[in-house]
Order: structure tokens, then C-alpha cells, then sequence
């Protein structure tokens, strides 16, 4: 017979000693310009962020500067025709996990799923010996899953992590309404985001007084969002672009790490 107090006490345990009980993720995703990479200022810091979109680092550059951002770039500069970033970010990640990296910053970034994913294809495609030619059906299915995993291993990291997309437009067909969600290939597109915690909305609106940038935390009738962080609205339906507001907001400690 089992000590039921002492089973559920020991689970409770697990539950409370695991870290990624104070940590989160979101997938964030959003049209160009509207603040997607600027976000990064706003997370639990030091925030490690590997940069797949050539230039993409250049709205944060005075945060690399002064260190509270540490930008990997090798992996802007791809040639379809001899693929390497896919390969070097997977032994970097590798190597950067095995040795405690993640452990000792705040938040990690993947920026974008969209030129990550072209990386993954492209390595595909030369595994398959057509290097810098048009994928196949059968090109699609390897590249989904090792992105797949890829993503469940990084949200698991014992740091909060946000993973960046760009956005894409698509249709039910059974009603014929049109959506607008992360740009996923394939049926990444519904199995990615249920990976996450949040899935947020990123967006710019011209006002009189300005540029307002804000995050979607719930779905309207055009575009997918959700929070479980500010679940029975603790959340706005529109939200200020700040992770730590956001994270306080939810209970959560917005701390930074110290190395």
C-alpha cells in the first residue's frame, strides 16, 4: 500500500524544484517592423540571442554594446548552395547546453523561425544531394522534425525562452475565414505553437501621438493569440511590448540573472 501523503508530498516537490517552474516561453511573431526584435531589450537579462535574419540585430545594437544582449551572428550569412548555419548552430546549441550556458542567462532568443527553418531545408537539401535546388515533398517531413524537437529541447532550458516568426496568412476550409498566425511550414504551423506558453501577436498602430507598439495576448476574429500567464485576465487583450511588465503582471519574479 502506498503512503499517499508521502507520493503527493514528493510530486508536489518535483513540481516546486523544477526550474522551469520560474521560467516561460513565447512564441512571438508579428510583420516587419513592429518591434519583434526591439523586445529582446525588455526580457529577464542576459539574453543570448541567435540571429538568423541578416541585419536583424540592428534595432538592439546598443544593448549588444553594453552587454546585456550577447548576439550569435554566424548564422545570418547563408548560401543555399553550401549550407552551413544549420549544422554550426546545432553543435553551438549543443555545446553551449552540455556546458551550462543556459543555466546562468535569462532569457534565450531564436530569431527567426522563418530563416531558421530556410537554414534546416537548406541542409536537408544537401544531405539529399541537391544543394541550392527547390524542395521536394519529401524534404518537407525531416526538416519538420528536427525543428520539432529543436524547439521542445529549447523550451525545456532552464531559462525563458522566445522564438520569433514572421507572420503568414491562411484559410479554413471549412468556413473559408482567413487567419493570420506564425509562418510555419506544414503542419508546424499548428503543432508549434502548442508548444509554447504564450503565443503573442506583435504589432505597430500609427497613432496621433505616434508609433504605438503593443503584443495581442488573445485571438480576434483575424489573428491567433494566446496567454496562459494571464489567464482570467490578468492580461489585457492588447498589452505594452515589455516581457518584464508582462512576467510581473503574471506573479512571476523579473529579475535578472548575475553571472
Amino acid at each position: 500500500m502506498l503512503d499517499i501523503k508521502k507520493e503527493l508530498s514528493e510530486i508536489q516537490e518535483m513540481y516546486k524544484s523544477n526550474p522551469r517552474t520560474s521560467t516561460f516561453n513565447a512564441l512571438v511573431y508579428g510583420g516587419m517592423g513592429v518591434g519583434k526584435t526591439k523586445l529582446l531589450e525588455t526580457c529577464r537579462k542576459p539574453v543570448f540571442d541567435f540571429s538568423f535574419d541578416p541585419g536583424g540585430t540592428i534595432t538592439i545594437r546598443d544593448a549588444i554594446a553594453d552587454g546585456s544582449i550577447i548576439a550569435d551572428r554566424r548564422y545570418e550569412d547563408e548560401d543555399p548552395k553550401n549550407p552551413k548555419a544549420a549544422e554550426l548552430w546545432d553543435k553551438e546549441y549543443s555545446r553551449l547546453k552540455s556546458g551550462g550556458v543556459f543555466n546562468a542567462i535569462g532569457t534565450l532568443c531564436l530569431d527567426s523561425g522563418t530563416t531558421w527553418a530556410s537554414s534546416i531545408m537548406n541542409l536537408t537539401l544537401k544531405r539529399a544531394g541537391r544543394a541550392g535546388g527547390t524542395p521536394q515533398q519529401n524534404d518537407y517531413l525531416p526538416t519538420m522534425v528536427v525543428m520539432e524537437n529543436a524547439i521542445k529541447d529549447m523550451c525545456s532550458l532552464p531559462c525563458d525562452f522566445i522564438f520569433i516568426c514572421h507572420e503568414d496568412s491562411d484559410k479554413d476550409e471549412g468556413t473559408g475565414k482567413m487567419f493570420i498566425g506564425p509562418l510555419l511550414i506544414g503542419k508546424l504551423k499548428y503543432r508549434i505553437p502548442i508548444l509554447f506558453d504564450e503565443v503573442y501577436c506583435a504589432m505597430a498602430k500609427e497613432t496621433s501621438n505616434g508609433v504605438n507598439y503593443s503584443l495581442l495576448t488573445r485571438s480576434t476574429g483575424l489573428y491567433k493569440a494566446r496567454t496562459r500567464l494571464g489567464r482570467g485576465g490578468v492580461f489585457e487583450m492588447y498589452e505594452e511590448q515589455n516581457i518584464k511588465k508582462l512576467l510581473k503582471k503574471a506573479g512571476f519574479n523579473d529579475s535578472d540573472k548575475v553571472i
